[in-house]
């Protein structure tokens, strides 16, 4: 006897109640696998990687609107990003109205306090060294640009760390922020301040177009959910990050 089953045909050893047995069993076995895939295709996105999209023009030239990209969570929830990274994150509860979390002249590490420039010239204040309690309900994706206890300042939208300047050959070339008077715009703040520990100072490449940590402060590490690692939509930009 053969140890496989071979395929039967209605009428040679079988009944109709036989064949309708069958084929319910074939769809309660279609109904399971569908199940499963969306349950597996469900965890993966919760835990795994997860598409987003992208809503504005702060990350050109690097990601464009309307391109996705995978995220990677398991770097979220176990990894530490490394400067230069491109991350998906919750920033703080500010950032639904770009506060910052300390007021000018507060303290906001131990011996150090935070100048917003309202009591001088423009350019001589500090991008905000700390973010409000909470976080805000949309989901940012920018690049990670200061790492915890840098010294971190910004001249014309080039950033600073540790007194030297930043090679960020990602930045948008056509934005104004190298333009002469940039130096009295949103792109300068020369003050250092020091990036709070388990924090992590946010930018988009796009610099004078990007709403980011300038405004309201470093994002908690807890606060991040992985790191966007590959684009695959429109077609023609495919590839890694």
């Amino acid at each position: 006897m053969p140890d496989s089953a071979e395929p039967s045909t209605p009428g040679v050893g079988r009944s109709k109640n036989d064949d309708d047995q069958s084929s319910s069993e074939s769809l309660i076995e279609l109904v399971v696998i569908v199940a499963v895939a969306v349950g597996l295709a469900l965890l993966i996105q919760a835990f795994v990687v997860k598409p987003y999209r992208i809503p504005s023009r702060s990350m050109v030239p690097t990601l464009q609107v309307g391109q996705r990209v995978l995220a990677n969570r398991v770097d979220g929830r176990f990894g530490t990003p490394d400067r230069g990274d491109v991350v998906v994150f919750r920033p703080p509860a500010g950032a639904a109205d770009d506060t910052c979390g300390v007021k000018n002249g507060e303290e906001y590490l131990p011996g150090k306090r935070y100048v917003s420039g309202d009591d001088g010239a423009l350019a001589e204040r500090m991008a905000c060294p700390l973010g409000t309690p909470g976080k805000y309900e949309d989901t940012y994706i920018k690049r990670v640009i200061g790492l915890p206890g840098d010294r971190l300042k910004i001249v014309r939208g080039h950033a600073y760390i540790n007194g030297k300047q930043l090679i960020e050959p990602y930045i948008n070339p056509a934005g104004s922020c190298d333009v002469p008077d940039a130096v009295s715009s949103d792109c300068t703040y020369s003050l250092d301040i020091t990036i709070p520990p388990d924090s992590f100072f946010m930018m988009g490449d796009n610099r004078d177009a990007s709403d980011d940590s300038r405004y309201w402060g470093p994002v908690p590490k807890e606060n991040i959910i992985g790191e966007a690692f590959v684009t695959y939509w429109p077609p023609k930009r495919v590839g890694l990050l």
